[in-house]
């Protein structure tokens, strides 16, 4: 209730400064946030321009709907195929590639037979072993959904639930429960960071967890009010080699959390 009350007065503070050519409204994942990369890249960003960053962090189904409205200037989201939708019928400029990272599954206890995303969904349904799902209409809800999809298995059953919460969240939920859980690895990475979990990672490291990010300005053509000025200065901020070499560079417990991959 705290995420959504919080999500609800920062889009009330977005649109009350959607005017200010000083302000520029962010919305983003909660994997970008919970791993602590936003706060990173925006102080940087705001010292060297000036320009305020107001950000909502939700799921990329949300953050796509909220740049619908016309409450956002730039999204940076991990959805491509939705991405491109959102351009494609005319909300957003341009989609922009700006880094990735990978999923990673990660639950109680490892299986025997790990050696593809077949077998560990394969077991996990044939044990019953309990697995949390977002179940948010995330980029990573989203993901999810197409690994069952494409391994040909439906989740359904007392063994599958779902948090309805960001990442993050999601993380402590299963962990409590002992549940099995996709996500994000540098959500993985802060969370283990600032606490211990009982979970661990039971597969990773395979083509079909590929993770990638891109940014997006809000087509002012649609919305006038947008602050297109200040998008597109962040985004030729967040793609210059300045830009790419922070996320680099971002780092926790010595591990490299995202990938640059703007060209």
């Amino acid at each position: 209730m705290r995420q959504i009350l919080r999500s609800l007065v920062l889009i009330l503070l977005l649109s009350c400064n959607a005017h200010a050519n000083n302000v520029l409204r962010l919305v983003t994942t909660t994997s970008t946030d919970n791993s602590g990369l936003t706060d990173y890249l925006i102080e940087e960003f705001k010292a060297q321009t000036g320009i305020e960053v107001h950000t909502v962090a939700v799921g990329t189904g949300k953050a796509l709907a909220i740049a619908r409205n016309g409450d956002a200037d730039v999204i940076l989201v991990h959805s491509k195929a939705d991405e491109v939708n959102f351009v494609e019928q005319g909300y957003g400029v341009k989609r922009i590639e700006v880094m990735y990272n990978d999923f990673i599954i990660v639950g109680p206890t490892a299986f025997s037979e790990a050696r593809t995303i077949q077998n560990v969904f394969a077991q996990i349904k044939a044990t019953e072993s309990l697995f949390l799902s977002r179940g948010d209409d995330s980029g990573t809800h989203k993901k999810e959904k197409a690994l069952w999809k494409a391994v040909d298995i439906d989740p359904q059953g007392s063994w599958y639930r779902e948090s309805g919460q960001g990442m993050g969240k999601t993380l402590q939920i299963a962990s409590e429960l002992d549940a099995y859980v996709l996500t994000d690895r540098g959500t993985w990475l802060a969370q283990n960071a600032n606490q211990s979990s009982r979970l661990t990672i039971v597969f990773e490291d395979d083509e079909l967890l590929f993770n990638p990010y891109g940014i997006i300005a809000v087509n002012p053509q649609r919305y006038a009010h947008v602050n297109i000025e200040a998008a597109q200065q962040f985004i030729n901020w967040l793609t210059s080699a300045q830009g790419q070499q922070l996320i680099a560079e971002f780092k926790i417990n010595g591990q490299q959390l995202f990938f640059p991959s703007a060209s």
